[in-house]
């Protein structure tokens, strides 16, 4: 099994190379792990350690950056350094404030892992959510380094409970201890003999809570909302879009906000020639009266989480396409949620419909339905909504749960 997990790597990195003649996101992802050994020698304090997050891409450095930031505040002489797989995570985040390196991780051989450990002095390890990567966990066990999984959450589905994945499995019993999501996985894990975990639910809940507490207020927006509903329509992808056209163009007294997941000055156009309403661009609303409009284009990155604080509905995209984007910056608002019918591999999407404080949707005439229900009954959408906030508040904790334990 070992020698098809490295033989897997090794074709991984070669298609990656080749796919990198046409394509940028391969092209970022070769380059930067081009680039990680002078940057690691360049960056790298010698006579300090490091604490270590490893993240696959952005969702997952979410949910690790409550840990990154309450270690700064603890004490801020900490040194971190951050790894990312995926270039979505670290093109958005390589200058990162509370971090003091940030670096592709290196691809994952025997050889890379024994240099990595060489060239950072790592005192402790947080892989966040996944990424269970042999040689970096089997070096950092060897070498007797604390390493933590985070928010973690497992399946039957996956390789480690199969009949033929004990090698894999055994891959997991380099953690310390396992920090994760639900009673399912702990209860999966002690099925395969490891005992070192906790069920200490998801720090997300921490990072929507502080985004929500630590929002500022958009100006521009508030007066484009006036007195009049919103919905902010996030991450939405054009599969999204298409569903949701129908219904924007026919309403009346709604604003509507729509945060394309992948922004583009091709898309924004593409977006604004299928729109029968007024609509602007978010980064020009400050300059025009913004009442005049009757929906904003998110033109850019990083305001989202800002944008729902205004949200008294929000759809969250990409449910009808892979799976869905990030539900809790909505809910922490108390803004009630609709989305596609791919969201089954997520706990908080699983927990709010039961709640009734979210609303899956298999077609373009359930979302409308939806959509009329919610902006048509103050009862459901204010019942909704409190539901949403109280979730997302039961919820927290767990950082400080990890901080106080580790730290």
């Amino acid at each position: 099994m070992k020698f098809f997990y490295n033989l897997s790597i090794h074709l991984y990195y070669y298609l990656i190379k080749i796919a990198s003649l046409w394509n940028p996101k391969a092209k970022k992802w070769i380059q930067g792990r081009d680039e990680v050994w002078s940057t690691l020698n360049n960056k790298i304090d010698k006579n300090s350690s490091y604490i270590w997050f490893h993240c696959a891409s952005l969702g997952e450095f979410e949910q690790g950056r409550p840990l990154i930031e309450r270690i700064k505040r603890k004490d801020p002489a900490k040194k971190i350094i951050i790894t990312f797989f995926s270039p979505s995570g670290y093109e958005v985040r390589k200058d990162f404030s509370s971090a003091d390196v940030v670096v592709y991780l290196p691809l994952d051989t025997q050889n890379n892992a024994q240099r990595f450990l060489e060239t950072v002095h790592v005192e402790m390890a947080f892989f966040i959510k996944y990424e269970f990567w042999n040689y970096f966990l089997s070096e950092l066990h060897k070498q007797k380094i604390e390493t933590y999984l985070v928010s973690g959450i497992f399946r039957p589905s996956q390789v480690f409970f199969k009949h033929y994945g004990k090698w894999y499995a055994d891959i997991l019993k380099n953690f310390t201890h396992l920090y994760v999501q639900n009673e399912v996985s702990k209860e999966l894990l002690e099925g395969i003999n490891i005992k070192n975990v906790s069920v200490l639910g998801d720090t997300r809940f921490d990072r929507v809570h502080d985004i929500a507490t630590q929002a500022e207020k958009i100006d521009s927006i508030e007066q484009f909302k006036g007195n009049d509903k919103l919905v902010v329509c996030g991450s939405t992808w054009p599969e999204d879009e298409k569903v949701l056209l129908h219904y924007i163009n026919q309403s009346e007294g709604t604003k509507w906000i729509i945060a394309p997941h992948e922004v583009s000055n091709t898309h924004t156009a593409e977006l604004e020639s299928k729109i029968q309403k007024k609509s602007i661009t978010f980064s020009n609303l400050k300059n025009s009266n913004p009442s005049d409009y009757d929906i904003v284009i998110a033109d850019g990155y990083g305001y989202l989480t800002s944008l729902y604080k205004y949200a008294d509905i929000a759809y969250v995209g990409g449910g009808f396409g892979k799976s869905i984007h990030n539900i809790l910056e909505a809910a922490t608002y108390g803004a009630p949620i609709i989305f596609g019918p791919k969201h089954s591999k997520f706990k908080e999407a699983l927990d709010l419909i039961k709640l009734k404080s979210a609303f899956p949707a298999n077609s373009q005439l359930e979302v409308e339905a939806l959509l009329y229900q919610l902006l048509t009954d103050e009862d459901i959408l204010n019942n909704a909504s409190k539901r949403c906030i109280q979730y997302v508040k039961e919820n927290t904790g767990s950082t400080d749960i990890i901080i106080h334990n580790h730290l």
